[in-house]
């Protein structure tokens, strides 16, 4: 299921960014008048992401959906329909490389975080992936409708509506003790959880018993992971993200280990999931 399709402003700049001045070779040739239809496929099985964006690009520029559309969220086997446009070639191939390379791109990050998800929850059932914020700039909303389609979620939209404590704020503090730094952080912000990025065990230890909600591991290996799961006390409502290097080959590991918590950038580097195209005229 779709979370959401990005707004028309943010595809008619992606179309416009491509034909500034319109198609020269369509334009050229004088068929840009001509009727047909584009076809597009996936080439191998993928989790789709980005075909409502497709569809409208189309439709900005008179194109028209035929038969049914596949919704971004839905895993395809290779040589799946994704969806058929019609209409004039000029807007056939306007529209043709904006959207299929878009739907290529969200469907390799959705891809991979769903094969995140899966290896996690194979370990925890329970276990959730959150995406973070190292998406390349500018493509922030399509990106996190990738991670939405897989199953996985936000590690955080912005600075503005998390805490997250880094080592690099703690060297402003002062030697502040952690327990402090709790209790200011729900003072000021009290619906928010506190979250602490740790560099080892003996200062994850400190944040763990000053309260912190979660404990977040950079790169810590999964036995030190599991040490620190050992080492909670029994009721404790601390809970582990394991951060930094998460990918599909290590995900059941770590979520074994007993983090909760897989907090990754993986799926924003993933190969693209190739999508074949035909156009024909009608």
């Amino acid at each position: 299921m779709s979370p959401y399709r990005l707004p028309d402003p943010e595809l008619e700049a992606l179309l416009r960014d491509d034909a500034p001045c319109g198609d020269a070779t369509t334009f050229a040739l004088g068929i840009a008048g001509r009727p047909g239809r584009m076809v597009f496929r996936a080439r191998s099985d993928m989790l789709l992401c980005g075909s409502e964006e497709a569809v409208r690009m189309g439709e900005l520029r008179g194109l028209t959906a035929l038969g049914p559309v596949r919704a971004s969220g839905e895993r395809l086997a290779a040589g799946a329909e994704i969806l058929t446009l019609a209409g004039p070639a000029g807007a056939l191939h306007q529209v043709w490389k904006t959207a299929q390379t878009l739907v290529e791109y969200l469907s390799g990050i959705a891809s991979c975080a769903a094969d995140i998800v899966a290896a996690a929850r194979r370990a925890d059932p329970d276990a959730g992936v959150a995406c973070t914020r190292k998406n390349f700039p500018g493509t922030k909303a399509a990106a996190l409708k990738a991670v939405l389609c897989a199953g996985a979620s936000p590690h955080r939209l912005g600075l503005s509506e998390t805490l997250l404590v880094f080592a690099e704020h703690r060297a402003f503090l002062a030697g502040e003790a952690p327990a402090a730094t709790v209790a200011r952080l729900r003072r000021r912000w009290p619906e928010r959880p506190v979250v602490v990025e740790v560099g080892d065990e003996a200062e994850a230890l400190d944040w763990l018993a000053a309260g912190a909600d979660v404990l977040q591991l950079e790169k810590w290996p999964v036995d030190a992971v599991d040490r620190l799961r050992r080492a909670i006390p029994a009721g404790s409502r601390t809970r582990l993200a394991a951060a930094g290097g998460i990918h599909p080959a290590n995900a059941e590991s770590y979520a074994r280990a007993g983090a909760g918590i897989l907090v990754t950038s993986a799926p924003y580097f993933a190969p693209p999931r190739d999508v074949a195209v035909s156009l024909t005229s009608d």
